[in-house]
């Protein structure tokens, strides 16, 4: 054979080619679920850092396994919602949102008129961890805000990035102080802005020490546009999720035993936790009365089929139809 030639020349290159290509598959596929669990661990881990359940340092001393069973024994339940509040489907015990998928849901979350479907994490402790996701300087930024149990103070939060700065914008994960000053400000939610990084930070009470403004913090000095896309993804996505935690407040939950209806009624008050019978809702609408009861107890707008409806409380002058 002549190695010289031409055909042979092309022949053995395609053939090492194949013979890389193939090799490299396979220790691709290899590694895939290993390198899955890296990337579920080391969400857990962020999300368990911004609900303060230990510092990024101790979590990546643990391993993965310990990190997964530390995140089972924490969590309560894990959902996703619609712009609107509302609960759209529950979620597997063990599932977070790696990189990736968040920003698959930022295209949606960016759209005014998206309608994406939004993570939240409820811990047992009653800390809420919802996701954000948007763009640096050099590429992604994303991370998890926790929040007390009233829906609106911050408890922590961690960021991570792709490709910021060193020194820089990529102080956003390696500097616990930046990340430090979430802990105790409040996402004005009501609000068109609901979070604020600024240079310098929220004016001070010179008498006090204390921040003046409760939804605003310090950008990172020399990292202005790090710092600004960090913003917009906080905003973008704390504002799709406004209407979930301004119904989350104590002040907006069901409170069980006032439905107009009457203990005998099934009410449901689209509230974000699961009912009981009988609440005392804005938007609550009573079942298991044949017909439409609402305002029931005064006997307003009842034209439906009223079986039995003297056992329901309050509505004694109503006979079977």
């Amino acid at each position: 054979m002549n190695t010289n030639n031409n055909i042979y020349t092309i022949v053995y290159t395609t053939i090492i080619v194949v013979v890389v290509a193939a090799i490299l598959a396979f220790v691709s596929q290899g590694l895939k679920d290993k390198q899955l669990a890296n990337e579920k661990a080391d969400t857990m881990s962020q999300m368990l850092t911004a609900a303060g359940f230990g510092t990024r340092a101790d979590f990546e001393k643990m391993g993965n396994a310990a990190v997964l069973e530390k995140f089972a024994a924490e969590i309560g339940e894990s959902f996703t919602i619609g712009r609107d509040g509302q609960r759209i489907a529950d979620l597997p015990a063990d599932k977070v949102y790696s990189a990736k998928e968040l920003k698959a849901v930022n295209y949606l979350v960016k759209d005014k008129e998206g309608k994406p479907e939004l993570p939240v994490f409820i811990f047992k402790n009653g800390i809420t961890v919802v996701p954000i996701y948007g763009a640096g300087l050099w590429g992604p930024v994303w991370g998890y805000i926790a929040f007390e149990p009233d829906g609106k103070t911050i408890k922590g939060a961690y960021f991570d990035h792709e490709s910021e700065t060193a020194g820089l914008g990529a102080q956003i994960k390696d500097n616990p102080d930046f990340q430090a000053e979430f802990i105790g400000e409040q996402a004005a939610f009501e609000s068109e802005k609901v979070f604020a990084i600024v240079k310098g930070g929220a004016p001070v009470d010179e008498s006090t020490g204390k921040s003046l403004i409760d939804n605003e913090i310090d950008a990172i000095t020399g990292a202005t546009m790090t710092s600004g896309g960090l913003e917009t993804a906080i905003n973008n996505w704390l504002a799709a999720y406004a209407a979930y935690f301004l119904g989350a407040s104590p002040a907006n939950k069901c409170q069980c035993g006032a439905c107009p209806c009457g203990e005998a009624c099934e009410c449901d008050c689209h509230c974000p936790e699961k009912t009981e019978p009988g609440c005392n809702c804005p938007d609550c609408n009573c079942k298991g009365c044949d017909g439409n009861h609402q305002e029931c107890g005064q006997h307003e707008e009842c034209d439906g089929d009223h079986k039995e409806c003297e056992q329901h409380e309050g509505c004694e002058n109503h006979k079977e139809e």
